[in-house]
């Protein structure tokens, strides 16, 4: 289902620890790692597609979360054409996405990589909250940056982490060198591995 101009409506889910570290998943079979995300069905609301996405991505149900905030509006990113399925170049331009914030309030062994048929992701590990940006895929980035910049407003500093450090350029890049350093290669999107998956998301 594509809207108007070409972009297909779809929810992001940013799960939070009670550290407020991030679930970061790494898709089935592929080098490549990102937040849980998926289409919205036509008739679902952006809240009923969200529970749906979780429990057919992580296995976690509605009680093992706590929704902790949502982005006011739509965020757009655009696909590359080379990552576009051929048939639908032309027709397909990228997703739209509402993205919701939520607090685990279940336990990681409540997770289930498994509990359907075709699972999206093949592992998983929690990273600090702006690692992401870092890592994911390129033309995704813009939207990351967006997505986890309005919903940081929820989070509330504890007395010993303090404030959460919003990612200047500066140290955004100072960061990236220190993943690299950290060898983390393994969690790193991979641009080939990624190509003509987005439609099929």
């Amino acid at each position: 289902m594509l809207d108007r101009e070409g972009f297909r409506p779809n929810v992001g889910i940013i799960l939070l620890n009670a550290n407020d570290e991030v679930w970061w998943g790494k898709r089935t079979r592929e080098h490549s790692w990102q937040f849980p995300q998926g289409g919205i069905k036509y008739g679902e609301t952006p809240e009923q597609a969200m529970y749906r996405e979780l429990t057919e991505e992580t296995g976690l149900k509605r009680e093992h979360v706590r929704v902790v905030g949502r982005t006011r509006d739509w965020l757009r990113y655009e696909v590359p054409q080379n990552y576009i399925k051929r048939e639908i170049r032309g027709h397909y331009r990228g997703q739209k996405q509402i993205w919701f914030l939520l607090r685990m309030v279940g336990r990681d062994s409540d997770f289930n990589l498994r509990s359907t048929n075709t699972p999206e992701f093949d592992a998983w590990r929690w990273h600090e909250y702006w690692i992401p940006l870092d890592v994911v895929i390129e033309f995704k980035r813009d939207v990351y940056f967006k997505a986890l910049s309005e919903l940081s407003r929820f989070l509330s500093p504890s007395p010993s982490r303090g404030a959460l450090a919003f990612p200047t350029k500066k140290r955004r890049r100072r960061r990236k060198k220190s993943v690299a350093s950290e060898k983390i290669g393994d969690i790193r999107s991979n641009d080939a591995n990624e190509r003509q998956v987005e439609a099929k998301e």
